[in-house]
């Protein structure tokens, strides 16, 4: 028999996975939402049954205290909520006594303002919807002699910021920098900002306890943990920086408990990929630092042996567990958890165009675009907003819906816009599976903030479990400090006030460079952090530095190309015009807002406000005058009535039916078609730029999704119905594309074939003009501009086709054409191709369709089978409202057998029959 010494024996048992026990003992959890809640309002007089998780409106709600609060104008109706105190009470049961348990209360999210005492005692109060919670309540338990009830008072959000922001020497800003919507003070409150009020949203101010809590109660050598952190990286790898993808992986494992972890604790770990079960590699963690409530340990792992994780459409979403058992030097096991995670390295790249790519043709100045794996791809997607004004019935279903339609809408990126709520763990976890990058934010935006001491500290602790809790889900894509900061905020700042600017820009970077910055740096060797979603990017990075990054601001050279793009310009004569949009390395918004459909309408609103302009209608469009208002001007909402009203009457052909329901349903789908038009035409400039001089390698619109059923810039209704733009941005989104672009100044239209594959594309191009009607037109000639196809007279013909060949990742120029000399005098022969079976009336421009159709041959991205793309594009030099359309004479039957509807047009129609 062979004897070990008591480590050495230790260590064996650790490393062959066998504990010493049998069972591991890491406490007693209750469960608060398994107790009894009482909801209530002493001045009010109410009294109701609670829910944890939850919300005051919906539990209101769900006793029928309250109509739904989505209905009608409760938007305004129920605003009483906001503005009075709330209790929630509760006794604990199953609660133990002994002399040597201590006892715990750990909130996940109390919403916003709470004060939380137990058996009639003070335990503490919060201020920070953000932030993980632990108090201990031993003391307070040895000495109750009531029942074990738990209260928690949230007072009135809105009037608590009024009397923090009206507190001696509060910090006071210019003239309208704030911005604001229906609440004021926002910038005080670490809250859900968009809870105030958004430009697509309402303003309910809700609170309530949002998110899961727990009783937990531990004895000697007991934890409980709390949250996790894992860092998957390349050696050498530092945030902002391209790694080597030719080292080893690094993983970093920390674990926070409740509680103390042994003396002298060791770090294992397990991992098993998630979908062949087989485990990959096990072993100790080394470097293991014992803080007491934290334990951090790290290991190196070999760099091939693990399958790469990547976004859809590039590849697989290759999966493993991670576990991670803290054990004794005696072999007990004292926690374990497993985590979900993947391989990957994910970086935005902000660094200097060099020598090389200048001599590429590619414009001086900086880069700003992401790489995965090691490689640039085109970030394709929209943005994120709460997808409900009350998180806690945001369900896992819910969330799999919407990113699962961004999937089937040929989307890789979602931003996940700050301003809301941070994303929940199972949003994370169905990315991960789908391949959905989320471009996750800090939860600031358009408005700066306080930087008192306590308010700092507060952010600081926000943004430090935040990230923890995240890093180690692949999807995890950057963070970013807020949204339109230095665009807007900082800009207004030097706009109205440029006398206070050094001022304000130091405040700015006192919270986003010197509090959060170091949050996730200190977290985080694999993750990307920019200050604000809008930037230049950085003139510099030097990790020997405190603060690493010095931001470049407006600091521009004059022919050099910095930063990211958004994009807002509500006048509907300039929505086409490409030489307004931005030329920049990445859009990451941009927009114009839609009805949403009649069938979503009908579950908020009675049939008599079925009609466009009704009192509802208006008031539930919240789109107002630029700069923002406050709760004196809030009922202006014409602007946004009037901006969707102009562009249908500019571009499309006005509704005018009989039947009131019917012509509100028309208005509906005209004002989703020009949206959809306008998102399309930036789309196509966007992608094409990835050929030019910018080489713009991002495309993300607003927005993705609905919070309510309201007008707004959501290519997804509340319920989940697609609007045409979701359709719309699917097609254009398709790796291979054929994307015409009119410049209206000079009335070229230039024809671009894009590629987001990472190898060349080759094929052709067909070009084709056909009327109203569906005939065929000849192929122009030299026009009366000079113009043709590339500059060069083409023969007539009903049809042209163009060879092409693209590179990786790349677009190119297949054809020029004239379109202004296509104007000509009806009946004119210089512009069209004679044809006797075409009216000469009809081969003027404006009464004409431009169709491109591609075929190409190409290599999907991490596969080695080719396949066959094609794209399909129309272009309509008049616009259709003014056009000569031929009634198609469509009539729609559903086929019983096929389970198909069937579309049938007149014979000579352009629609044909599908």
């Amino acid at each position: 028999m062979r004897c070990f010494g008591p480590l050495a024996r230790s260590l064996a048992v650790i490393l062959c996975g066998i504990h010493l026990y049998a069972s591991v003992v890491t406490g007693s959890v209750i469960d608060l939402s398994s107790q009894k809640w009482v909801l209530s309002n002493s001045d009010l007089n109410i009294s109701v049954r609670g829910k944890v998780p939850s919300h005051v409106h919906l539990d209101l709600f769900e006793q029928q205290v309250i109509a739904d609060p989505y209905y009608g104008l409760n938007d305004f109706n129920l605003r009483w909520i906001g503005w009075t105190d709330w209790n929630y009470a509760a006794t604990i049961i199953g609660l133990q006594r002994s002399p040597t348990t201590k006892t715990f209360l750990q909130f996940n999210g109390l919403d916003t303002f709470a004060h939380v005492s137990f058996c009639g005692q003070r335990v503490a109060y919060t201020d920070n919807q953000f932030r993980q919670y632990v108090f201990d309540i031993t003391a307070i338990l040895a000495a109750c002699n009531g029942p074990h009830e738990l209260n928690i008072l949230f007072p009135s959000v809105p009037v608590t910021a009024a009397t923090i922001a009206n507190q001696p020497g509060q910090e006071i800003w210019p003239p309208r920098v704030q911005i604001l919507f229906e609440f004021s003070n926002r910038h005080f409150v670490r809250k859900e900002q968009s809870d105030f009020g958004w430009d697509w949203g309402p303003g309910f101010v809700p609170t309530g306890i949002w998110q899961k809590a727990w009783v937990v109660q531990l004895e000697l050598l007991e934890v409980h943990v709390r949250n996790t952190l894992l860092d998957i990286y390349r050696v050498g790898q530092l945030p902002n920086l391209p790694p080597d993808q030719t080292q080893n992986w690094v993983l970093n494992a920390s674990i926070d408990a409740v509680g103390i972890f042994p003396f002298n604790s060791i770090m294992k770990y397990k991992i098993v990929d998630a979908k062949t079960k087989q485990t990959v590699s096990f072993g100790l963690l080394s470097n293991v630092t014992n803080a007491g409530d934290v334990i951090t340990g790290t290991t190196v792992l070999s760099g091939s042996a693990y399958k790469l994780w990547w976004p859809s459409g590039l590849g697989e979403q290759s999966l493993y567990y991670i576990t991670i058992d803290v054990v004794t030097p005696w072999g007990q096991l004292v926690a374990s958890v497993t985590k979900r995670t993947g391989f990957r390295t994910i970086v935005l790249d902000m660094g200097v165009v060099t020598a090389e790519e200048l001599a590429k043709g590619i414009a001086p100045g900086n880069h700003w675009h992401f790489e995965i794996n090691g490689h640039p791809f085109y970030a394709k997607g929209s943005n994120f907003i709460p997808p409900d004004a009350f998180w806690p019935r945001v369900t896992p279903a819910k969330i799999r819906q919407l990113l699962a339609a961004a999937v089937a809408g040929n989307q890789n990126m979602l931003r996940v816009w700050a301003s809301g709520a941070y994303s929940p763990d199972f949003m994370y976890d169905i990315a991960d599976e789908l391949g959905i990058l989320l471009w996750s934010e800090f939860e600031f935006g358009d408005a700066l903030y306080p930087v008192a001491p306590a308010f700092l500290e507060n952010c600081r602790l926000e943004a430090n479990y935040q990230v923890r809790r995240v890093n180690h889900h692949p999807s995890l894509a950057i963070w970013a400090g807020g949204n339109e900061l230095e665009n807007l905020e900082l800009y207004l700042v030097n706009l109205t006030a440029p006398y206070l600017y050094e001022r304000f820009k130091g405040e700015y970077e006192t919270l986003f460079l010197k509090t959060l910055l170091p949050a996730v740096f200190g977290n985080s060797h694999s993750i990307t952090y920019m200050p604000s979603s809008t930037n230049n990017g950085y003139i510099s990075i030097n990790f020997s530095n405190p603060i690493p990054i010095v931001e470049r601001y407006q600091n521009l050279e004059p022919g050099s190309i910095y930063g990211n793009t958004d994009y807002y310009n509500y006048r509907a004569d300039l929505a086409f015009n490409i030489s307004n949009y931005h030329v920049g390395r990445f859009s990451n918004e941009f927009g114009f807002h839609s009805m949403p459909s009649i069938n979503s309408w009908r579950n908020v609103l009675p049939d008599d406000e079925l009609y466009f302009n009704s009192s509802t209608i208006m008031l539930r469009n919240h789109h107002y005058p630029a700069g923002g208002l406050n709760t004196s001007n809030y009922y202006n909402s014409s602007l946004g009535m009037g901006e969707m009203t102009m562009a249908v009457q500019r571009y499309l052909p006005i509704p005018n039916k009989a039947d009131p329901v019917a012509n509100f349903s028309s208005w509906i789908l005209a004002t989703q078609i020009f949206q959809a038009d306008f998102y399309k035409s930036q789309i196509q400039f966007y992608r094409a730029g990835s050929g030019l001089r910018n080489r713009q390698l991002g495309c993300l619109y607003w927005q993705l999704e609905d919070i309510w059923q309201a007008p707004t810039w959501a290519g997804i209704e509340y319920e989940g119905r697609w609007k045409v733009l979701h359709n719309v941005a699917k097609d254009m989104y398709q790796p291979v594309i054929v994307a015409p672009q009119w410049d209206v100044t000079s009335g070229l239209l230039k024809l671009y074939v894009v590629s987001d594959l990472w190898s060349e594309v080759a094929g052709s191009v067909t070009l084709t003009w056909v009327d109203w009607a569906g005939n065929v037109l000849g192929i122009p000639t030299t026009g009366g501009g000079g113009g043709g196809l590339n500059g060069t007279v083409q023969p007539s013909s009903g049809a042209q086709t163009l060879p092409f060949a693209i590179g990786a990742l790349n677009s190119t120029l297949v054809a020029t054409l004239d379109v202004k000399s296509l104007f000509s005098a009806p009946g004119s022969k210089t512009a069209w191709s004679n044809s006797s079976s075409v009216d000469a009336a009809a081969r003027n421009a404006s009464n004409a369709l431009f169709v491109a159709t591609l075929k190409a041959t190409g290599t999907p991205v991490n596969t080695e089978a080719t396949r066959t793309y094609t794209h399909t594009n129309f272009f309509t030099p008049t616009p259709l409202g003014k056009a000569a359309l031929v009634d198609p004479g469509l009539s729609v039957r559903y086929d019983v057998f096929s389970d198909q509807f069937v579309v049938v047009a007149r014979k000579g129609s352009v629609c044909g029959r599908g």
